[in-house]
C-alpha cells in the first residue's frame, strides 16, 4: 500500500517535470528554426517548418516575446534584441572564444586568407570568431550563423570519422533544417568528404560560388572534434594548390588552440 502510494506520487511528480521539459524543448526548436531562417518567418512557416500545430507554435512565440528573445512585426516573426545580451556575453567571455582570436589573427598574417573558427551544434555549426585575410570574400557572414555540416570545408572535416549512423543522422538533418534537397542522399554525402587518411577538407564553390576553402579539426581531448579552422579565400585571390599548400599552417594553428585550451574547463 505504501508502495503504491509512493508510485503514485512520483509518476504525478514527474509527469509535470516531463511536460515542462517538452514545452522547453519545442520552444528552443521554434527559436533554432527563427535563427536558420534569412528574413522573417509567417506563423504558419514555422509551424510547418517544426512540425507544430498553429496553437502550439503560437503560444511558444508569445513566450517568447515576453522574454525578448522574439520580436513581431505585422504578421511575421524574428529574433529579438535579447539575444544581443547574451551574444556579448559569449564573445566576450567564451574561452574557445579569447583562446582562438590571437591564434586566428596569426594565421591569416602568414597565410594572407581569411580565418574562421567554427563550433559544432548538433548537426549544423556556428561561426564564432573570424580574422580577415588580404582579399575580402564575396559575401558577409555574420558571427552566430548556423551553417550546415554537409557542405563547406569547415563542415566536412567535423564529419570525417563520423559513424554510418552519424552520416545517416546528418543528412536527415540536413534535409529537415532546409541546408539540403530532399533528394539529398548518404552517399552523396560520402563523397563530399575529405580521402580516408586525410586530415583536412578542401571545398570550391560549395557553400558561396567563387569561394575556396580549407579546414582541419580541432583535436579534442575527447578524441571526437567539435571545432574547426578554416582558410578561405576568393578564386580570383588563391588556387587550389596555394590553399592545400597552407595546410601544415593551418594544422599547427589547431594545435596551438587545442593546446591552449587544454587547461581550460572547456
Amino acid at each position: 500500500m505504501t508502495l503504491s502510494s509512493t508510485h503514485s506520487a512520483s509518476a504525478s511528480e514527474d509527469g509535470p517535470k516531463a511536460a515542462n521539459m517538452r514545452s522547453l524543448s519545442r520552444a528552443m526548436e521554434v527559436f533554432a528554426e527563427l535563427q536558420r531562417a534569412e528574413r522573417p518567418q509567417r506563423l504558419s512557416d514555422l509551424a510547418r517548418n517544426c512540425g507544430m500545430s498553429l496553437p502550439t507554435t503560437l503560444r511558444i512565440l508569445r513566450v517568447l516575446q515576453d522574454f525578448g528573445m522574439v520580436s513581431q512585426t505585422d504578421k511575421s516573426y524574428r529574433i529579438g534584441p535579447a539575444v544581443l545580451p547574451a551574444a556579448r556575453s559569449y564573445l566576450e567571455n567564451d574561452p574557445l572564444v579569447v583562446a582562438a582570436r590571437p591564434i586566428l589573427q596569426q594565421v591569416a598574417s602568414q597565410t594572407g586568407l581569411t580565418a574562421s573558427l567554427y563550433t559544432r551544434l548538433g548537426f549544423e555549426r556556428i561561426l564564432v570568431a573570424r580574422v580577415d585575410g588580404e582579399s575580402p570574400l564575396r559575401y558577409d557572414l555574420p558571427l552566430g550563423k548556423r551553417l550546415p555540416l554537409t557542405v563547406g570545408a569547415a563542415g566536412k572535416i567535423l564529419l570525417a570519422s563520423a559513424s554510418e549512423t552519424e552520416l545517416e543522422q546528418a543528412t536527415a538533418a540536413a534535409i529537415g533544417a532546409g541546408h539540403e534537397k530532399d533528394t539529398f542522399t548518404i552517399e552523396e554525402l560520402r563523397r563530399r568528404l575529405p580521402e580516408e587518411g586525410s586530415d583536412y577538407a578542401y571545398s570550391e564553390d560549395e557553400r558561396a560560388t567563387g569561394v575556396l576553402s580549407i579546414a582541419v579539426a580541432v583535436p579534442h581531448r575527447s578524441g571526437r572534434p567539435s571545432e574547426s579552422i578554416a582558410l578561405t579565400s576568393p578564386v580570383e585571390s588563391a588556387t587550389e594548390p596555394a590553399l592545400r599548400a597552407a595546410a601544415p599552417e593551418l594544422r599547427r594553428a589547431a594545435g596551438r588552440l587545442s593546446e591552449v585550451l587544454e587547461g581550460s574547463v572547456y
